[in-house]
């Protein structure tokens, strides 16, 4: 797909599909992304129709659906200076000026000229370059009206979203969530963080950009973009599969990867895991990525999970580690101490805390790769 020779990621924000939903009649919707580094630049928003990953028990949703078509009747894009949701009490409440929120104009966004797409089963597809201005810190809103009875969307997404509703603007997530959002800026290389919900930053205060990977991308600098890639619930078979979520993947030049808690969690066997894991690398070695793989996270295991999960761990950092170049052992830094290494310090979902805390005994390795 030639839109990756030119667009990176210019957010920190987690994205991908996890699920899907019907619009149930023509519906408009407000999403907020806080922009990673400031400029004007060509912008176009890519998304693609397929589900990244399994959700929840992946009854409903999982890896690898082709969603049906769906249409965009409209899109639009305003930056605001401020956007405080998700720091009050009241974040489920309607969308109103007590969050700050004071938009620019909106700004017309089109597909080949064409300001309406009909948008096809497993199509990934883009906007039109658009120029944008913004500091670093602002927000992107996207405002998009659309319909159809098969929408990906990502409902464990950490960032503002709303729907037009009746009285005004109501919290929801029943909203066509980009899979990137793309700038022409130039960069020394394509970072990606390749995960589940603790990549994507569940854990940290929702809206607060303080999750491990958007702490370390700021310490590494501009030089870089940054997708972040993780999706809540993922598990290493979804993207042991090949399908979209590792397309994604595999665009990038330097991708840190991090699975196997769901996994685990789901009842996969330890030598399932270690598989998929292999799998995934080979794959991402084999596109030609270089690739810092992480041990599996902490997470309060029981007994029985916490000897799959040594197993695991210890096949990544003596077998597995010979395959990628460069391994980083999260669990010292995520851990309570060295006696109870299953149970995590900071939250299964590592806290605001955790988040800069794994981020400063990261950088020196991920930095490393860089150089």
């Amino acid at each position: 797909m030639k839109y990756f020779e030119k667009f990176v990621s210019n957010t920190y924000a987690g994205s991908g599909s996890q699920n899907f939903f019907c619009s149930e009649g023509v519906k408009t919707g407000r999403i907020f992304y806080k922009i990673s580094v400031g400029g004007e630049y060509n912008y176009s928003i890519l998304f693609n129709n397929i589900i990244d990953s399994t959700f929840a028990d992946g009854s409903k949703s999982h890896k690898n659906i082709v969603c049906d078509e769906w249409q965009i009747k409209e899109i639009k894009a305003a930056k605001t200076r401020l956007c405080t949701f998700g720091q009050t009490d009241d974040m489920y409440d309607e969308f109103t000026d007590k969050y700050g929120i004071e938009l620019s104009d909106f700004i017309p966004l089109t597909f080949g000229g064409k300001t309406e797409k009909t948008v096809a089963p497993g199509e990934f597809f883009a906007t039109d370059p658009t120029p944008l201005s913004f500091e670093k810190g602002e927000y992107l809103c996207l405002e998009i009206t659309y319909e159809g009875k098969m929408i990906p969307n990502h409902p464990e997404t950490r960032m503002p979203s709303f729907i037009k509703a009746e009285g005004g603007w109501k919290y929801s997530t029943d909203i066509p969530f980009p899979a990137m959002i793309g700038c022409d800026r130039k960069v020394e290389k394509r970072v990606a963080y390749l995960g589940d919900s603790i990549t994507q930053g569940i854990g940290a205060p929702i809206n607060s950009y303080e999750h491990w990977n958007a702490r370390v991308s700021e310490m590494i600098g501009e030089g870089y973009s940054y997708w972040n890639l993780g999706l809540g619930y993922g598990r290493a078979s979804d993207a042991a599969s090949n399908g979209a979520w590792l397309y994604k993947a595999k665009q990038n030049d330097v991708i840190v990867v991090c699975y196997g808690v769901n996994d685990l969690l789901q009842g996969a066997s330890a030598s399932q895991l270690k598989k998929d894991l292999s799998t995934i690398v080979y794959i991402l070695k084999n596109a030609g990525l270089t690739v810092l793989l992480q041990t599996v996270p902490p997470f309060n295991y029981s007994e029985a999970v916490t000897e799959k999960w040594n197993e695991v761990n210890e096949y990544i950092e003596n077998e597995l580690s010979q395959a990628v170049d460069a391994v980083f052992d999260c669990v010292p830094v995520l851990c309570a101490d060295s006696e109870h290494r299953n149970i995590a310090k900071y939250g299964g979902h590592p806290n605001s805390e955790g988040g800069a805390a794994w981020a400063e005994a990261l950088y020196p390795t991920l930095k490393s790769l860089l150089m």
